[in-house]
């Protein structure tokens, strides 16, 4: 047991040096003695655990995607409406992103051109992590807070592609310093494209008024009449 738990330290010890490396020289420059060196190992104990350095590579996002869904189903358990579900994945995901500029990188910006990574156990946890998205928006679809002609596979590349302009912009650029800011932003646009206003919402509450015009019409009759059965010299 102790053995495994070394192993296991070990294992996350060199996925973490080899996501600051990756980030920081890009898949084709880094090499595996600049993670070992990083990582304070032998190159010999790099390769203990990962057999070429694609594998390094696509290992990293694995557990980190899986422990990330983890928090995600607990935060949204607590949360009610489809909505706010949404809102809170949104805020988290930038919020996690910001956190981790060199995770926010690998993902961002180098395994996003590479096709192999589309075979692998990691891109099928992040592709489980989507379809929570999904599940969501159906959600808001059955119980009737969205439209019933809405497309959830639409309106989930909506929300990650928002997300990922906007992460790619600040990783580049640096701008804007606080990607959180958009959080808010980014969900209203969203909803209100899909939120199914004939349904009445605790928190969307609308008044119909009478136009300007016919009011004032009808308050002058209104003074009209009154004035002249009080008018003076006349019984009432």
């Amino acid at each position: 047991m102790a053995s495994q738990k070394r192993s296991g330290a070990r294992k996350e010890q060199i996925l973490k040096a080899a996501e600051k490396i990756f980030a920081k020289k890009g898949f084709h420059e880094a090499t595996i003695s600049e993670v070992a060196k990083e990582a304070g190992l032998s190159d010999a104990t790099i390769y203990e655990y990962f057999s070429t350095k694609e594998e390094l590579l696509f290992s990293i996002p694995r557990e980190t995607t899986r422990r990330g869904m983890e928090r995600m189903e607990g935060y949204l358990k607590g949360i009610r409406g489809a909505g706010n579900k949404i809102r809170t994945i949104i805020y988290h995901y930038l919020l996690f992103y910001q956190n981790e500029p060199d995770y926010a990188s690998v993902i961002m910006l180098v395994l996003k051109s590479s096709r192999n990574f589309l075979e692998t156990e990691a891109y099928q946890v992040i592709r489980e992590g989507f379809r929570g998205i999904l599940s969501v928006i159906q959600e808001g679809i059955d119980s009737g807070e969205f439209r019933p002609d809405t497309d959830p596979y639409l309106v989930r590349q909506m929300i990650l592609g928002v997300m990922e302009h906007i992460v790619i912009r600040w990783l580049l650029l640096g701008k804007p310093e606080d990607i959180l800011q958009y959080a808010d932003p980014i969900t209203d646009m969203i909803i209100d494209g899909i939120q199914n206003r004939t349904q009445t919402q605790g928190w969307d509450l609308h008044i119909k008024l009478e136009p300007q015009k016919e009011v004032q019409t009808q308050a002058t009759s209104y003074l009209s009449k009154t004035r002249k059965k009080t008018a003076p010299g006349k019984k009432n």
